[in-house]
């Protein structure tokens, strides 16, 4: 997966965190689960149609109109985190689709990304609880698979970019952090977004996700 401008920021502020783990501890995490939103109920027109790419009513009798999915799927994640005091902390994660799914006659990926602040109303050496907040974005990127041929002899295939679509996003998140053994901890961990106009794409502005993360603490238990 290519990175993009957008994840310029985040990169940043991970880069920064090690510079605060004198004066608390300091995170790195990897997780995996599945967010969700319904499918619009929308179709998009194949490549075979003289409206290809063109939006089409489904069950319509138009046989090039295919319906557009719901999100879901696997979700790979990749976070940090400073707590700059026993309650209180910063961190920024990511989540994205390490595959392409269908959209239609294309197919897409799904990010999404946050910088939040941190309330942990629990930490004891074995277990936190964090409860997250802030803000972030969602970024998907639109492509098509195109092949060729040279007679029978020489074929390619390509995945051509078609577009993408950004938007702005509200987190909120609560998970309990457990330490299974030293400085490991996994943390189950739920989520819920809010995008705006994120029901052009999917059927809700609300985006709900689960995640496992399993990660290290640098800072002393």
């Amino acid at each position: 997966m290519k990175f993009r401008s957008w994840y310029a920021p985040l990169v940043a502020g991970l880069c920064l965190f090690p510079c605060a783990r004198a004066q608390s501890s300091f995170d790195l995490n990897i997780g995996g689960g599945t967010a969700h939103s319904g499918a619009t109920g929308l179709g998009i027109d194949n490549a075979n149609s003289l409206n290809a790419f063109g939006s089409c009513a489904l069950n319509s009798g138009d046989p090039t109109c295919q319906a557009t999915p719901s999100l879901g799927g696997f979700f790979l994640g990749l976070g940090g985190d400073v707590m700059l005091t026993k309650r209180y902390g910063v961190g920024a994660e990511v989540a994205f689709q390490p595959n392409q799914p269908n959209y239609g006659p294309m197919q897409y990926r799904q990010t999404f990304y946050d910088f939040n602040g941190i309330y942990s109303p629990l930490n004891v050496k074995r277990a936190m609880v964090q409860i997250q907040g802030g803000i972030g974005g969602s970024h998907t990127g639109f492509s098509f698979n195109q092949s060729g041929c040279v007679g029978t002899a020489v074929c390619t295939q390509q995945n051509l970019p078609v577009g993408t679509a950004n938007h702005f996003a509200v987190h909120v998140g609560i998970g309990l952090q457990v330490f299974v053994n030293g400085h490991w901890f996994v943390r189950p961990q739920f989520d819920y977004r809010y995008i705006p106009n994120f029901d052009q794409i999917f059927s809700s502005n609300s985006v709900p996700e689960g995640m496992v993360w399993v990660g290290y603490s640098f800072g002393e238990r």
